[in-house]
């Protein structure tokens, strides 16, 4: 005969379970990371969420976890390790659920990590004279080949003189995104962005400087513990206030990540992203004639055709061949230095291997 436990008190063993268990997912941790884990190795290497990117240290937290360790290679902020208190340097790094990434800025054509495990990617703009759909479709694209939700949210609506015009234009990028408007220093502009941001979700602000990010973030908080400044009148340009992406883990439970604004954004193995993202330009190829079809001057090309009829608008159909190009070229660029450094590693291995022999 199974015994009531419903009135039953606790141990304190039940209680330290559940008070592990609740961190943890405050902080993002869920079915899919449990999945990974056998529970013997979690009393010898916690589970732990890097929550800043130092030059040579990492921020990580856990269930009564707090503290610096040294830099591990190719992590970013969002990544869970199971922490080896041993030896920090052997932490294990968890099978990522989503990662954001990009070609990085300048000529050195390297990969540049910029958040992982992400349930949903705030993409804000303000409606102002920052305002760009170019820029919002690589963000798009970005955050659909990651798997992870995009959603728009145009901030400074209390300074716009035609709020619909920008929400219009937000609206057409795609019908698979939803476009949210709101004043970011209005403290019920949580409640519309409430639904994405439940316990145990991790949520990301991207956009570029002085689109009201931070302040977003300080919203959700309910306090003012991130950084803000303002725009230059001028040109509605924002400043670079947040410096690095940082993890601030809510009091209602969810992760928020606030990010630098970022000037340059370059696609990579985003085929899929922009696929989604352009999906009726994508649907229509496939009718071209030709499989390597320019979409240009080639007989019987459907994108063309569409064109004509005005069912598609040329500016979104050349923004949508630019990133394609942009992004096979980035793509092929950044497969061959993967090959040049994978090779490079292989032979300082093969190198060291036969000193130790010697």
């Amino acid at each position: 005969m199974l015994r009531d436990m419903s009135h039953a008190k606790p141990t304190d063993d039940t209680i330290a379970i559940l008070e592990t268990a609740s961190q943890l997912r405050n902080l993002g941790w869920g079915a899919y990371f449990w999945d990974q884990v056998e529970a013997a190795e979690l009393e010898q290497s916690p589970p732990a969420r890097i929550t800043q990117v130092h030059r040579n240290t990492l921020h990580i937290q856990g269930a009564n976890l707090d503290l610096m360790i040294p830099s591990l290679h190719d992590v970013t902020v969002g990544d869970w390790l199971l922490f080896n208190r041993e030896d920090p340097r052997s932490s294990q790094l968890l099978e990522r659920k989503s990662l954001i990434k990009r070609r990085a800025p300048g000529h050195d054509r390297k990969e540049q990590l910029i958040a992982a495990n992400l349930d949903t990617a705030f993409i804000v703009s303000s409606c102002n004279n920052d305002f760009s759909v170019a820029r919002l479709e690589r963000y798009i694209a970005m955050a659909h080949e990651a798997d992870v939700t995009p959603v728009i949210v145009l901030t400074k609506i209390d300074l716009a003189k035609n709020i619909v015009e920008f929400v219009s234009k937000a609206q057409a990028i795609s019908k698979r995104v939803a476009v949210v408007s709101l004043n970011a220093r209005d403290p019920s502009a949580s409640s519309y962005l409430f639904q994405w941001c439940q316990p145990g979700q991790t949520v990301a602000f991207l956009g570029s400087s002085g689109v009201g990010k931070s302040t977003l973030a300080n919203t959700l908080a309910g306090n003012e513990t991130i950084e803000t400044q303002e725009v230059r009148a001028s040109d509605d340009k924002g400043r670079h206030t947040t410096t690095g992406r940082q993890l601030h883990i809510m009091p209602s439970g969810c992760a928020v990540l606030d990010t630098p604004g970022m000037r340059e954004l370059q696609l990579t193995d985003v085929s899929i992203g922009l696929e989604e993202t352009f999906a009726d330009l994508h649907a229509l190829r496939q009718n071209c004639r030709f499989n390597d079809c320019a979409h240009d001057k080639e007989p019987d090309c459907a994108v063309q055709a569409a064109i004509t009829s005005g069912k598609v608008d040329v500016p979104r159909m050349q923004r949508w061949l630019k990133l394609v190009a942009e992004d096979v070229e980035n793509t092929k660029i950044l497969a061959k230095r993967r090959m040049r450094e994978k090779s490079k590693n292989k032979n300082v291995k093969s190198v060291r291997k036969h000193s130790l022999k010697k």
